[in-house]
Formats: C-alpha cells, structure tokens, sequence
C-alpha cells in the first residue's frame, strides 16, 4: 500500500458516492455511519486477504479447492466428449469452462436439498445484518444470491415480493445485480485469478449495501424475511432424485445459454470492430475504451492502461462477465499487477444490461404488477450496479 494508493482511491470513494448522492431518492436518509462502517470492513478485509500470509493461505485454498471441484466435473465432461479431438495446449471454452456447470449445479442442488444453504444463508446474512444494521431482507439477498444464484433467488422471495414498494423491490435488485453466483465461481477461475474472484464474492456482499444506501435509504426495519422459503415446493418436498436431475438440467440449461450469448456478443463487437475500423480506421472497443478511460482513472488504475481497461468495463457493461474475462486473458500480460487485480475484481458480478432481462423475467414471473417498478428503475439498477462494482475494484485498488 503506498500513500499514492491510498490518495488515490480516497479520491475514488469519493467520486463514487458523489454520483450515488446525485441519483440518490432520499438524501437527508442516508445512514452514513453505516455506509462508513461497511467500508472500513471492506478496507479491512482486503487487507487481511491480501497483504497477510493468512488471508493469501485461504485465498489458495479456496481456489485449490474450487479447481478441484472443476476436475470432479470434467471427469463426467470428459466421458461424453472424450473422444473429440483436441488441438495440443489448445482450451475449449464450452468444455472446459461451462460444462462443468453442470457437476456444480448439481452439487449446489444437494446442498440445498438437505437444508446446509438455507443455513448458511440465514445466519451469514444475520451476521452482516448485525455488524452493517443494513435490515434483514437487505443482508438476505446478496448472500443468496452468491449461494443459489440468480434468477433462482427471487424463487425464495416470493411471498414477500409482492409486498414490497418500489424502494425496496430496488434495493433486492440491486443486491442480486451487483452479487455473482457460487455456481458461476468455478467457471470464473478458468479464466481469471482465482484469489481475485474470492476476493470480489467477499467484497461485492458489502458493496451492493453501501450503493444501495446511498442511493435508495429507507427504513429498512420495514422489511422482514419471516416468509422467505429456499424450498420450492413447500407443501411436497420432491425427491432426491427428482431434485438432482432438475439441478443437472438447469445447469447444462444455464451453459448452452452462457454460450449462446458469448457467441452472440462476440460476433457483435467483432462485427462492429472490423466495420468501424475499416471506415474510420479505429475500432468500437477502443472508442468506449477511450470513453471510459477517464472513469478508469479516477479510480486508481495506472495511466498507461487505462484505455484498455475502460474498453473491458464497457465490454462487461454491454455484454456480460464472461466475454470481458476473455479480453483480459488477451491482454493481461500487457497490464500492470494493479490493473489486473482492480478489472478483475470488477467483473465478478452480473451488473450489466443482460441481467435486468433475467431480473424482469423473474420479477414478471411473481408478481406482473411490479414489472412496471422495475422497467422505471432500470437504468438507475445498471448504474447502481456499475458503481458497486467500481466500489468493489477502488478498495482493491488500495492496496497496490
């Protein structure tokens, strides 16, 4: 941590709850002793993961242990693809980056079939509902979010959706917006750091709140989490091997449809690179990378890579997580350490354009009156997202 660092990233935070204040429903509600306690737990973190030898331990571990868990699900990707042939050296995205979605899915399923998640759940979410004062229902979300993955979370809100207004339904959007999900962590590591992906589940439990409370206060003792259920059918509990098939399939299902979009997206930018390039010879990612450059350097990336940097946000923006984690592979060993640690972590969450469909679809799904709440926040949701992501990549920026 140097005093650059730390002038710098104070100059951040203070950029970010400024455009959080500008678009913020409620000023004189802002609960800032709870916004600056979760900060200094976010600072403190951080620095217990990653400048001690313990925190950089249990940083290995659990990505050890999550790279472990995608060599128990290539052993199932590998008898049904085994015999196509691969180029030496060579790394299939769809193999070796989503099919084991589906071992995880169905891992993530069992434990939720015998009760683990909703405990872990319920007392994480007690714990930072505690030491934040965020409100029940507030602390609930992201957690479940990480755990049970989006759209899945609103199934366990369903009783309480319908009652919430439009303040709070922003505040559980905005939570699942900013939060990634434990199925997708695996995946995630293939492509980037492993230390920084854990990094940013921790973070980004904290920094959806803290954009959230600045942006939409309230009272938050108005909401409570007596009727959330992790059971989907509460009145019949289905059987082990019914639930099992249904994790298996919506994991495969939630692979095909990662690929289809990255397909989808790429050949788009691709599209708009070379047609832009050829007219007026500079191509689409480096124009939104000069765009937000500035933002890039506000918040404490070096000068040097803050074009390329600013190009990833937007492609993470306008895409998804997934095809920006593929441009940083591209040009990681171009960036300094700060830069790959500060873009990396910001992409680990689904805050971008994509998401408020899946967030509708299931908001719709549960009570088709608050779509209308959701489609006049959504631009709102997206910038709120964005921030908490920059919040999340400025408390890293700390500490290089």
């Amino acid at each position: 941590m140097s005093i650059i660092s730390v002038f710098r990233g104070i100059i951040a935070l203070l950029f970010i709850a400024a455009v959080a204040l500008a678009f913020s429903y409620q000023r004189k509600g802002i609960r800032y002793k709870n916004i600056i306690i979760m900060i200094l737990l976010q600072l403190t973190t951080t620095f217990l993961l990653l400048q001690t030898n313990i925190g950089l331990n249990l940083l290995s571990g659990v990505s050890n242990f999550f790279n472990w868990l995608i060599d128990q699900g290539m052993a199932g990707v590998n008898f049904v693809f085994g015999g196509i042939a691969i180029e030496s050296g060579a790394s299939v995205f769809f193999l070796n980056v989503l099919m084991p979605l589906v071992f995880i899915s169905a891992l993530i399923g069992i434990l939720n079939y015998l009760g683990i998640l909703s405990f872990v759940i319920k007392w994480v979410g007690w714990i930072i509902n505690k030491i934040t004062g965020m409100g029940e229902l507030e602390s609930y979300v992201p957690v479940a979010t990480t755990l049970l993955g989006s759209p899945q979370v609103f199934i366990t809100l369903k009783d309480i959706i319908p009652k919430l207004n439009s303040r709070q339904l922003f505040t559980v959007c905005m939570s699942v917006m900013s939060s990634a999900s434990a199925a997708m962590l695996a995946s995630y590591m293939k492509m980037i750091d492993g230390k920084y992906v854990v990094v940013a589940v921790f973070l980004n439990f904290l920094s959806g709140l803290v954009i959230s409370g600045i942006m939409n206060p309230y009272d938050t003792k108005e909401t409570k989490t007596t009727e959330i259920t992790t059971d989907e059918t509460p009145k019949e509990k289905e059987s082990f091997f019914q639930m099992l098939g249904d994790y298996i399939s919506s994991g495969f299902n939630l692979a095909i449809i990662v690929a289809a979009m990255v397909i989808g997206f790429i050949a788009i930018i691709t599209f708009l690179n070379n047609g832009l390039e050829a007219i007026i010879g500079i191509s689409f990612t480096e124009i939104v990378g000069y765009i937000l450059a500035p933002i890039a350097y506000i918040i404490g990336v070096p000068s040097k890579d803050i074009v390329t940097v600013g190009s990833i946000m937007a492609t993470k923006l306008l895409t998804n997580e997934f095809v920006a984690m593929g441009d940083v592979a591209d040009v990681v060993s171009q960036l300094s350490t700060k830069s790959v640690a500060m873009i990396s972590v910001y992409l680990v969450s689904f805050a971008n354009f994509g998401t408020l469909g899946i967030i509708s679809g299931a908001i719709k799904s549960i009570d088709e009156s608050k779509t209308g709440d959701v489609a006049k926040f959504s631009l709102k949701l997206v910038l709120g997202g964005t921030l908490a992501g920059l919040l999340t990549a400025t408390i890293v920026g700390f500490f290089f």
